[in-house]
């Protein structure tokens, strides 16, 4: 055997080692196959998996927040015509609609070609990765992060920034980030901030840049959108929406009024998500019954 074949060999065994070292390239997903996906990580290495069973809650399902509502449809229709539009952030009281919101919108648009990316908060630091795989695709994605919140030192809080606007990169015309939370300011906010604020000799008032840092990351969103907690009257005719919805007829919701104040007491929130709740329940215990 020459030298020159022994190197060949030998180059190539050194290749193969190398190849079992380095991360395997991110595998695609069908694009055919699905509208919502996930970004999840196995063995170290990130990819999409199809969403099989998407929510199918729609625009019109969703109950007293009609301002909320146009102003996410709005800009989501914006967005998937091509038209300039923002990243949003969705703040407020829990359970009154804020991601069942960006899945109705998913529903509303999926036809004219948007596609939904749910990205966990721990994984906020892969948006770099996940916005390349899709920016050359045809389709308009929203990346959306549920119930968004750091505690100080988190890594995926700056990533997170400079996918929204910090990058030496523009970013991808096809890509819009939705995150929803309970808090509008995305980092805690302590007493101890304020020790950062103090008058100089001059008198001038100087602010602290460890607040100015905690509040930088939500005014990043051009889109803010509140939700605030539902009155009674709001509340059962949530209640109603859905009982209707499912089967109920006139007199059996009305019977059902008192039995929904009583849920929404025992939970301590009149939410559009404990209305669900009790309708479900109560529903189905009517349909036993009538069996």
């Amino acid at each position: 055997m020459s030298q020159l074949d022994q190197f060949l060999m030998r180059a190539e065994h050194l290749l193969s080692r190398l190849e079992s070292i380095l991360p395997a390239p991110t595998a695609l997903p069908d694009w055919r196959v699905g509208n919502a996906f996930r970004w999840r990580k196995r063995g170290g290495q990130g990819f999409l998996q199809v969403v099989k069973h998407v929510s199918v809650i729609g625009l019109d399902d969703l109950q007293n927040i009609s301002v909320q509502k146009a102003q996410i449809e709005q800009n989501t229709r914006q967005f998937v015509h091509g038209k300039p539009a923002n990243n949003v952030l969705l703040t407020g009281a829990r359970g009154t609609g804020k991601s069942s919101l960006i899945k109705a919108c998913l529903n509303q648009f999926a036809s004219q070609g948007l596609r939904l990316i749910e990205v966990d908060k721990a994984d906020m630091c892969d948006l770099p990765d996940i916005v390349d795989l899709v920016a050359e695709r045809p389709e308009r994605f929203i990346i959306f992060c549920d119930d968004l919140s750091f505690e100080d030192g988190e890594p995926g809080y700056k990533a997170l920034k400079v996918a929204l606007d910090g990058s030496i990169s523009a970013q991808s015309d096809n890509v819009l980030i939705y995150a929803t939370s309970n808090r509008r300011h995305l980092l805690p906010e302590k007493m101890s901030d304020n020790a950062g604020y103090h008058v100089s000799d001059e008198g001038d008032l100087h602010p602290g840049e460890t607040v100015e840092e905690k509040i930088s990351l939500s005014e990043r969103f051009g889109l803010w959108v509140s939700f605030y907690p539902f009155k009674q009257n709001d509340y059962l005719d949530i209640v109603a929406y859905w009982l209707a919805s499912m089967g109920c007829d006139a007199a059996q919701i009305e019977a059902a009024r008192g039995d929904a104040l009583r849920w929404a007491l025992q939970r301590g929130s009149r939410s559009g998500r404990v209305a669900w709740q009790f309708a479900r329940d109560t529903a189905g215990r009517i349909a036993e019954a009538a069996v």
